[in-house]
């Protein structure tokens, strides 16, 4: 049909750009990821790769995002990034919020990470350098990833906000009103387990290799943290490329609210459902008084 592009033409040209953009990338590969990753797969079981190097991942890769946030605090420049400038960080509360982070990570989420080793063996996922997918195969599955985890946090967690049971679990996650990076994983456990299946739900329906996991759990721990962060980084931030990505003042309002803006990654499910309905006469009422 003239005017009309054609979809395997479309189709044909966006793989061929996807491995060209590879190619750019492939004698960084060669010369350290390669190595380093055939080193690792030899030297390495495949527990320890599975879980001890997932566990070493999540603590790096977690503290390490919540540092720009964590020194912010001390720089005076960067409180115009700040969005609820009323409440500054304190000592007590950052410590508060460190010490039940420890209990969650090793004593909950290291036995769920440790279960991924059996599902590993179950279903074959490989670990060898030669099978790990192209990049762009990796990005599609982290994006359904998100979508899917999304998808589960938004009704679970709408779930504990239900009066019945807000008070015994997801409270505890309430307790900061003005949130900072660590507060991502502050929760009580039981929250730490029935919200944290949602990552899980990517990796059991998409995962292809152990590498999966490892960019999935980076993606999710920028995602979390950074909507927990109090700052509002958009540009620094690669997930706000993606459409209807939420964001930090989107998240940062449901703390302060309490109610509304369910969703950890996108806007779509409070949209769909009128739940993000007061976050927009919030934002209405500080676009007139911007006006005025």
């Amino acid at each position: 049909m003239s005017g009309m592009a054609d979809p395997v033409f479309l189709g044909s040209l966006a793989h061929r750009t996807a491995e060209s953009l590879g190619n750019l990338t492939a004698p960084f590969s060669q010369a350290l990821v390669e190595p380093a990753w055939t080193y690792m797969t030899a030297n390495f079981s495949k527990f320890t790769i599975s879980t001890w190097f997932s566990v070493l991942l999540h603590e790096v890769v977690y503290f390490g995002i919540c540092l720009p946030g964590f020194l912010a605090q001390f720089l005076p420049f960067m409180q115009r990034f700040k969005i609820q400038t009323e409440k500054p960080e304190t000592f007590h509360e950052q410590w508060k919020c460190f010490r039940l982070l420890m209990f969650n990570h090793f004593c909950i989420q290291l036995p769920m990470i440790g279960g991924l080793f059996f599902y590993n063996e179950l279903m074959g996922v490989p670990y060898s350098y030669q099978a790990m997918p192209p990049w762009y195969s990796l990005a599609a599955r982290m994006v359904a990833c998100l979508v899917m985890e999304d998808t589960w946090h938004y009704f679970i967690h709408q779930l504990l906000h239900h009066r019945r049971l807000y008070k015994h679990v997801h409270k505890v996650h309430h307790h900061f009103q003005a949130p900072f990076g660590m507060v991502a994983e502050y929760a009580h456990p039981v929250e730490t387990v029935v919200l944290g299946a949602g990552f899980f739900i990517g990796v059991l329906l998409m995962c292809n290799h152990i590498v999966l996991i490892w960019a999935w759990m980076v993606v999710r721990l920028l995602e979390t943290i950074e909507v927990h962060s109090g700052y509002d980084f958009p540009y620094l931030n690669p997930l706000y490329l993606l459409p209807g990505y939420a964001g930090a003042r989107f998240h940062d309002f449901h703390h302060k609210n309490f109610l509304g803006n369910y969703s950890s990654s996108f806007v779509w499910w409070d949209w769909l459902f009128g739940t993000d309905a007061q976050y927009k006469e919030f934002l209405a009422a500080q676009q007139k008084a911007k006006a005025e």
